[in-house]
C-alpha cells in the first residue's frame, strides 16, 4: 500500500503524484508484454550474512561519499532545492512499498527506474544536477540508499550554513513562546545558529529530550523510569 501523506507545501508528494507515475510505468511494462514480478530464487546456505550492524555502518559509509561527491558538484543557489527534494524521496523510498518494489525489482529496467525517479525529481523542483545524480544512483544500484544519502546530504547543507539540527522531544506540545526560548538557549550555548524541530511524544509522560545529532540530553520522566530500571536490573 502506497503510503499517503498531507501535502504541507505544493513540493510534497501526494497518495496521487507517486500512484501516478508508477501506474505510468506499469501499463508501459504491460504495453510491451514484461513480467511485472519474478520468482525470488532462493538465497545459497554458504553466503555468509553480515551483521545488522555491518551492513549500517557500510551503507552510512557509502551513503556519506554519495552525498559529499552531490554536495561538491551544486552552487550556493541550488542545494537547498537539492535537500528538499532528496530529503522527499527519501521518505518516500522508506514509506511507499510499491516505490522500492519499482526501483529494486529486476522486472523493470533501468530507463524505467530512472524514468520514475525523475519524474518525482521534477515534481518535488529538483534541479537538473540532481537528477543526473539518480540516474547514476539507478545505474550503480544504489537508490535503496537514498534515505541515508539524504540525511547525509543534509548534514553538509547545515555545516556550509554553520547551522546546527536539533530535535525536541516532549509529552505535550509546547506553546510558542516556550519553543522560542528553548530555540535562543540553545543558540546562546552553541554558540551557533540552531534550527530546532518540535515533536510531541505522550509516552514521555513529562519533560524534554533534545538531541543534537548522536548527544542526547534526557529530562523526561519515561528517560528516567528507564535508566532506573537499568540500575536495578544491573544490581
Amino acid at each position: 500500500m502506497i503510503v499517503c501523506w498531507a501535502a504541507a507545501s505544493s513540493n510534497h508528494f501526494s497518495f496521487l503524484s507517486i500512484h501516478t507515475v508508477i501506474l505510468t510505468v506499469l501499463l508501459r511494462q504491460c504495453y510491451l508484454g514484461v513480467p511485472l514480478f519474478v520468482r525470488a530464487t532462493k538465497a545459497s546456505p554458504f553466503v555468509k550474512i553480515k551483521s545488522e550492524r555491518t551492513r549500517i555502518v557500510i551503507k552510512t559509509a557509502v551513503a556519506r561519499r554519495y552525498a559529499q561527491a552531490l554536495f561538491e558538484l551544486l552552487d550556493q543557489s541550488t542545494i537547498d532545492p537539492t535537500r528538499a527534494a532528496l530529503t522527499e524521496l527519501g521518505q518516500a523510498i522508506k514509506d511507499s512499498a510499491e516505490l522500492r518494489h519499482v526501483v529494486a525489482s529486476p522486472s523493470f529496467g533501468a530507463e524505467d527506474k530512472i524514468t520514475v525517479l525523475a519524474e518525482l525529481g521534477s515534481r518535488l523542483g529538483c534541479p537538473p544536477i540532481g537528477k543526473t545524480f539518480l540516474e547514476q544512483l539507478v545505474k550503480k544500484n544504489r537508490v535503496g540508499f537514498l534515505p541515508e544519502i539524504a540525511e547525509a546530504f543534509a548534514k553538509l547543507a547545515d555545516a556550509s550554513k554553520g547551522t546546527q539540527q536539533v530535535t525536541v522531544f516532549s509529552a505535550t506540545a509546547l506553546p510558542p513562546g516556550e519553543q522560542d526560548q528553548i530555540s535562543n538557549r540553545l543558540r546562546t550555548m552553541l554558540k551557533r545558529q540552531v534550527e530546532v524541530t518540535f515533536h510531541t511524544d505522550a509516552r514521555y509522560l513529562a519533560g524534554m529530550q533534545i538531541r543534537l545529532g548522536s548527544t542526547v540530553v534526557d529530562s523526561t520522566v519515561l528517560g528516567r523510569l528507564q535508566a532506573m530500571q537499568s540500575l536495578l536490573i544491573k544490581e
